[in-house]
């Protein structure tokens, strides 16, 4: 039950993306930047980690994840290290996901030549 309701939530967030597409005229880039907001939004509610809990990878896997480990991290090192814990909990929680995007895009960079 548990891959079913995965299946369900991150499709359904696929589905919303779709939508702000096709019927606003939003460009992706749009879209991608209100996800992010949106799964900060729902993180500040204390709404996105139940949702982590329900749907599992349905939620942590789409993008507004990554605006959920923003909050989620800023506001942990926070309540520690006062302003400065703002970054730190930033970087700490999504380095990884940061850094992965730099390096393999460089990689991407490389290896292809664009079409001119």
């Amino acid at each position: 039950m548990t891959f079913l309701w995965a299946f369900i939530v991150g499709g359904l967030i696929c589905v919303i993306g779709q939508l702000l597409m096709d019927v606003f005229k939003l460009t992706p880039a749009h879209v991608m930047s209100s996800f992010v907001v949106a799964g900060a939004v729902l993180d500040a509610f204390d709404l996105y980690d139940n949702l982590i809990e329900f749907a599992g990878a349905g939620a942590t896997v789409p993008i507004t994840s990554f605006g959920h480990s923003l909050l989620h991290g800023a506001m942990e090192q926070a309540d520690e290290h006062g302003i400065i814990g703002v970054a730190i909990g930033i970087f700490e929680l999504t380095s990884a996901g940061i850094a992965s995007a730099i390096l393999f895009g460089f990689i991407v960079a490389v290896l292809f030549k664009p079409k001119g």
